[in-house]
């Protein structure tokens, strides 16, 4: 679509940008491009990326700016992407240390940190999905008919959930029934229990069954409650980002994002579908609700199969030459750390 003088200059320009975050006049194109071209030879290709939807003109400027789809034939076919700087290198080599010993909540909220602290934007996690088996429950008397259901997970996740019960239960029968389900169902699905119990528990007492039955409904309930959760680490450093902050409007709608989370979810959900670092950027992606924001994800896994996603959110005007290697690298890692847990 474009020659090898429009794509050098649109090169250039967006990595003015960036750098600069301001309109990109033809002096400095003509500066920093390598082109020997005169002022008028630069217009006129600027005019022509213009008219194609790859640059837009502020009315307050005669400078120009890329828009989205500048972004991404930008990061789809210019963008030399080269190792990390040695500096990040042994940050990154002391968070691997560091993420080694913890558990698999604690390894996730780090690296949530991790891409925070590296990329200077908000680091975001889809944590792994809940696991639908259980290794223990235990039943607690809290008052008549309410109860206290412990789930705890092969992973060693623990979860609460109360229960609100028709008849009133001794601390003796439900020792007996968590010892019940412990001893025949441990290690199975909540799913494949509550099967299970629909056959295999007519020699209870009914009220029992009751019970058991209620508190399989309960524990599928509360492992399947943000069974895909988004993490957010560093959601402040945006707040230094002028793209993002200059508009009260855009700033609002961007904190809107963090707190609803909703489209956050649906976009790590895709990516994490896809293999390797994918880039959303806004305008040009409906999964990313700003146009002056960008999301670069990768998926991670534990023990080869996908369990989750990360990235960097930042201003569309980002060093993706910096953040996709903190965000591959730091995907890698946490694989890593997850699978020798």
């Amino acid at each position: 679509m474009l020659d090898q003088r429009a794509q050098t200059l649109l090169k250039t320009l967006i990595e003015r940008y960036i750098i600069d975050g301001q309109p990109v006049g033809s002096r400095t194109l003509s500066r920093y491009s390598g082109l020997e071209l005169s002022p008028a030879t630069i217009r006129n290709v600027m005019s022509d990326l213009e008219e194609l939807g790859f640059v837009s003109s502020p009315h307050t400027s005669a400078g120009r700016v890329p828009t989205p789809r500048a972004y991404r034939l930008f990061v789809d076919t210019m963008l030399a992407v080269h190792p990390l700087e040695a500096a990040v290198q042994q940050v990154v080599s002391q968070v691997q240390n560091r993420l080694q010993p913890a558990s698999p909540q604690q390894l996730v909220a780090s690296a949530a940190q991790v891409l925070s602290n590296l990329s200077q934007f908000a680091g975001v996690i889809l944590t792994p999905r809940r696991s639908q088996v259980f290794k223990h429950i235990e039943f607690l008397r809290l008052s008549e008919k309410r109860i206290l259901l412990i789930i705890v997970t092969p992973d060693g996740d623990v979860q609460n959930r109360i229960i609100l019960t028709a008849s009133d239960y001794s601390p003796a029968q439900l020792v007996e029934a968590g010892n019940y389900i412990n001893t025949h169902f441990g290690g199975l699905s909540f799913d494949e229990v509550r099967r299970r119990l629909r056959t295999e528990l007519e020699a209870l007492r009914g009220d029992m069954t009751t019970l058991m039955q209620t508190a399989m409904e309960a524990s599928t309930d509360v492992m399947a409650e943000g069974a895909e959760n988004v993490l957010i680490s560093g959601e402040r450093n945006l707040l230094g980002v002028e793209d993002l902050s200059s508009n009260m409007d855009r700033l609002r709608q961007l904190f809107d994002v963090f707190e609803q989370k909703t489209g956050l979810l649906q976009l790590l959900d895709v990516s994490s579908r896809a293999q390797g670092v994918q880039i959303f950027i806004g305008g040009e992606s409906h999964l990313v609700p700003i146009e002056q924001m960008s999301v670069v994800t990768a998926p991670y896994e534990v023990d080869g199969k996908v369990v989750g996603t990360l990235g960097v959110i930042g201003p569309t005007r980002m060093a993706y030459e910096r953040v996709i290697p903190i965000v591959d690298i730091t995907a890698k890692l946490l694989s890593n750390a997850l699978s020798q847990h």
